[in-house]
């Protein structure tokens, strides 16, 4: 299977190179049928409502660190409200916050690839072990090591196809779509958080400075380890039954939110 899948993502590559974001989706929907999720850390739902176009019961990952903002949170109930089809699969780590915090500290001050490596990339890898493809918000816009991302592409990482469908979208035309279709953002966006992650690990940018400086603010690290890394994550022995919680989460949502469209 992976072999065809590869061969599929490496042909489609090519002959979607400059496909605009509903035709990369609707590819994706024919080709993959249930077999594919869209991934959103709830900073806005611009990549929810574009997929929402093309399938509504659609399957959307939400990492649920422990860590995030409370208005992230909110973000991600407001978006099981306004798209109430959509089944949003929040993948938490093995152990809780509390019980990573006694056994190892404060990761994300000490060593902060582990814990995006504990909390991120292990729980995302095991929900993708059950699809063929994810769909993610990345774009070349974003920072210098997303600057030669495809619309679609061979995840070698995680062992699926991997599509991109806003890759090639600029800032203006990101907001300008927003604006237009009344989308949802996370709260956090209009007081100047312009990348959002854990609360921890997240600051505002300063001026001048990219929307992703604020991500690990004085330190080298510039990727959560989501979409690029040295090595896949070894699996083997390990319960790819993610811990999973299909339920719409928390009380009434504290974003605002706006019928979809289309």
């Amino acid at each position: 299977m992976s072999t065809h899948l590869r061969m599929l993502a490496e042909k489609a590559q090519h002959e979607l190179a400059d496909a605009t974001a509903a035709e990369a989706l609707a590819w994706t929907a024919e080709t993959f049928g249930d077999r594919w999720i869209v991934a959103s850390n709830m900073q806005d739902a611009v990549l929810i409502d574009l997929a929402y176009q093309v399938k509504r019961d659609l399957d959307v990952l939400f990492l649920e660190t422990g860590y995030h903002f409370v208005e992230t949170i909110g973000t991600r109930d407001a978006v099981a409200v306004v798209y109430p089809e959509v089944r949003i699969i929040s993948a938490e780590a093995e152990q809780t916050v509390a019980d990573q915090e006694a056994q190892f500290g404060q990761l994300y001050r000490t060593d902060p690839d582990r814990c995006c490596h504990l909390r991120k990339v292990v729980p995302l890898q095991r929900v993708l072990a059950g699809y063929d493809a994810w769909v993610t918000g990345v774009r070349r816009v974003d920072a210098p090591t997303r600057a030669n991302t495809p619309i679609v592409q061979w995840d070698e990482l995680n062992g699926l196809v991997k599509v991109n469908p806003i890759a090639a979208w600029s800032d203006e035309e990101f907001d300008a779509y927003i604006a237009q279709r009344g989308i949802l953002q996370n709260p956090l966006v209009s007081v100047g958080y312009l990348s959002i992650g854990c609360e921890p690990c997240t600051s505002k940018p300063l001026p001048g400075q990219g929307a992703r400086s604020g991500r690990w603010a004085g330190l080298a690290k510039t990727e959560c380890g989501l979409h690029s890394r040295t090595h896949r994550v070894g699996l083997e022995g390990v319960d790819l039954q993610p811990r999973l919680d299909l339920q719409p989460a928390g009380p009434a949502p504290v974003v605002p939110t706006a019928e979809p469209q289309g």
